[in-house]
């Protein structure tokens, strides 16, 4: 690989050096980067015989703490025994004269990442309502996690975490505009915000929280046959990993439900404001609804979604200001992603999902 991007990744020689150092010396490696991803980078390395990942923040100036990868392993590294399932750590570095940045290599895992589409052998009807409840299931695992008793009761403060999720967003979004106004400018975005900040429910359960969480930022293999007959049988859905845990702190377990649901589309739905970035094919026959997905994760945590209008228009907010920083970052220069200039005109279209929502007329 010899793009000029790709340089900007990663030096190979002083990345290769690194390796041999804490994982000794081999007499192979590969190392390719994994286009499929919006906000940090990953490189597939192949090392010898073992198969990683690398997880690193993209080049060029970023918003304050949006791309914390070395806190991304430190909760993975965290969760490796408890019931959530997460690729094995294997190093973290924060020594940019290696590659530049700070940078975690993990264990690769294999199976598959529903994101344009359900694999042929997950196509039935039950398969499908599987996918919706070992997603829903794990998330509730998540929001289960004795944070302290796995070291992490100092990983964040879960008191206000709600309020501050409507001012951090609204500071990314600043940052973004810094740039992005003088294209354009998206005044309802603003409009959102102001109603965010007069509806913020004054409590909420703490609870670790994922962040980013999303079917998309999990991987499926199989597990448990559905019937007994032969060794070609099909095989139920079993997820196997939670990936890109950067946003994962300590708070309030409604806003990773409220991110959660604002992927996931039921058959209903108007199309979607982000196309390039939105999946569908949960619509058809067999996937839960969002509702039921709602009352599998109440009964499994115990809790009730409640001020559900609040925590679905936060997270279409924080789509828009993502896919915001991601046009300042073409307008920049600093991403090759042809999916970010479509920003320009993207981000107002989940503005005005951002109103139906608060206006009553996207209902849950």
């Amino acid at each position: 690989m010899s793009d000029s991007y790709y340089e900007r990744l990663v030096d190979e020689p002083s990345l290769v050096a690194h390796l041999e150092d804490h994982l000794g010396a081999v007499d192979d490696y590969e190392i390719d980067r994994h286009r499929e991803g919006h906000s940090n980078e990953t490189l597939f390395l192949e090392w010898g015989d073992r198969d990683l990942v690398l997880r690193r923040p993209p080049p060029g100036n970023t918003a304050d703490t949006a791309h914390d990868v070395l806190r991304e392993y430190r909760v993975t590294a965290a969760l490796a025994e408890t019931d959530v399932p997460v690729p094995e750590p294997v190093l973290a570095c924060e020594d940019h004269d290696v590659i530049g940045s700070d940078f975690y290599v993990m264990e690769r895992l294999e199976g598959d990442v529903l994101r344009d589409d359900e694999p042929d052998r997950f196509a039935a009807s039950e398969h499908r309502q599987r996918i919706g409840e070992e997603l829903v299931d794990t998330l509730a695992k998540i929001h289960d996690v004795a944070y302290e008793s796995v070291g992490l009761g100092e990983f964040g403060r879960p008191a206000g975490y709600t309020q501050r999720q409507v001012d951090r967003w609204g500071t990314q979004l600043s940052w973004a505009f810094e740039v992005t106004e003088d294209e354009r400018a998206v005044p309802d975005l603003h409009a959102v915000g102001d109603w965010l900040r007069d509806s913020v429910p004054e409590e909420h359960p703490h609870t670790l929280v994922h962040g980013d969480y999303k079917l998309d930022n999990v991987m499926f293999g199989t597990g448990g046959a559905d019937r007994a007959t032969d060794d070609n049988a099909e095989r139920s859905p079993a997820l196997v990993a939670v990936f890109d845990w950067e946003m994962a702190t300590l708070g309030d377990p409604r806003a990773d439900l409220g991110w959660m649901l604002s992927y996931w589309r039921d058959p209903k739905d108007p199309a979607p404001s982000m196309p390039e970035l939105t999946s569908r094919f949960m619509e058809r026959e067999g996937y839960p609804t969002r509702v039921e997905l709602v009352d599998r994760w109440e009964t499994h945590t115990g809790l009730e979604f409640e001020h559900e209008r609040f925590y679905r228009t936060l997270a279409v907010y924080k789509l828009a200001a993502l896919g915001e920083m991601f046009f300042r970052r073409y307008l920049e220069g600093n991403s090759d992603n042809p999916i970010y200039p479509k920003m320009e005109a993207r981000v107002p279209a989940l503005t005005a999902r951002a109103m139906r929502i608060i206006e009553g007329d996207e209902p849950l």
